[in-house]
This record gives C-alpha cells, structure tokens and sequence, in this order.
C-alpha cells in the first residue's frame, strides 16, 4: 500500500506572504491575459516538479533572459550554515524551457500555489515574457520567475573551487544543490536541450569526485 506524500503547501496561506509578494501577485494577475488559461515558463524545478497537472507543455525560448545557478538558497537547496544554490534568469541572452499552460478552470487555483511555493520571501521579480513556442503556436505571454541583480539573493560570478565547495556540501529541506543541478541537467536533456553553463559544471563536479 503506498503512503501519500504530505502536501508542504497544505497550511499555506496567501494572507501570511509578505506584503511585497501579494502586491506582486496583484500585480501579475491585473497583467494576466487569462484567454488561454495560465502560462508558466519553467526553467528550474518547475520542470520536473511543477506541482500542478498542466494542460499542456511545450518547449519554448525566452530572448533577454538566460538560465544561472546563481540565487542563494537557504532552506530548500542549503542552509544558513552552507548556503546552497538554485536557478533563476537573470537579464542577458536567451534562454530554452518549458512552457507549461494550466486549463482555465484551474488556473487561478495553480496561479496561487506556485505563489505560495516561490514567493514565500518575495525575492524573485515575476513577470509576463514572450515565450517563442517550438511546436508553431507562436508567441505566447508566459509567467516567469525572474530574479534582479540587486536583490540580495544574487550571488555573482563563482569561481570553480566555491562552486565545488557548494556541491559537496549544501544540503536542504529538499535535497542538495548537487542533486538539483543534476536533476536540472536530466530535465534539460530529457526535452532536447543542452545548458552549456549546466553541462560544465555538472562536468566539474563529475571530475571533481561527486
């Protein structure tokens, strides 16, 4: 008999988030052109746990934005102690994911999940981006997750000997930055697609033992 899995988001609530991340959620949803249902551009977990049942996935590209492991992560990925890493887009270049679009009926519901999954501080900076459909649909509006260079979270350039450092030893509530990197990497070359940035350093820590 299998065992369900408890729901981490079961007691969240979005009265609780701080006042910035539910300005933000307004904000998103005044700019939503709900026509098509939810659109959501997933480049990090959301590509191989989104959380939610999606309508339909398709793989896209987003120009001005570009994949990193580049935001500190101190609960999910790491801790205060050894602060882990997860991805973000950061402004510059293109970027290959996912675009996962949530039937109408459920979109408001799954709109307000992920909010509570990734806006929990409020560090990313959520906006709406053209979303270049790899199957001839075109460009659709797609919600995305996007981080600035001045938020706090953004730790710059990692020279390789820290990043390694990292690998070996931040661990969180759901699992280690290893392990995501290289979930990040499958993910990836599962749809097609080779992160030349992920590839590299999934190499290095390949060499490196780990």
């Amino acid at each position: 008999m299998s065992i369900a899995t408890p729901d981490p988001l079961a007691d969240a609530r979005l009265e609780d988030l701080p006042a910035h991340s539910r300005a933000l959620l307004a904000v998103a949803e005044r700019q939503w052109d709900r026509e098509h249902g939810l659109m959501m551009f997933a480049y990090g977990s959301l590509m191989w746990n989104p959380g939610f049942e999606p309508a339909q996935t398709l793989v896209a590209k987003v120009q001005g934005y570009h994949r990193a492991l580049r935001l500190r992560s101190l609960v999910n990925r790491g801790s205060a102690e050894e602060p882990g890493l997860v991805m973000t887009l950061l402004s510059g270049g293109s970027c290959r994911g996912l675009m996962y679009r949530v039937a109408p009926e459920d979109s408001e519901a799954t709109l307000h999940r992920l909010w509570l999954r990734e806006m929990v501080i409020g560090t990313y900076v959520p906006r709406w981006l053209d979303c270049h459909c790899a199957d001839g649909l075109g460009v659709r509006k797609a919600l995305a997750f996007t981080l600035s260079r001045r938020s706090p979270g953004w730790v710059g350039d990692i020279a390789d000997d820290r990043l390694l450092h990292i690998l070996r030893h931040a661990h969180g509530r759901y699992g280690t930055t290893l392990d995501y990197l290289q979930r990040a990497v499958t993910s990836l070359r599962e749809h097609g697609i080779h992160d030349r940035a992920l590839e590299r350093q999934l190499a290095l820590a390949r060499k490196n033992g780990l």
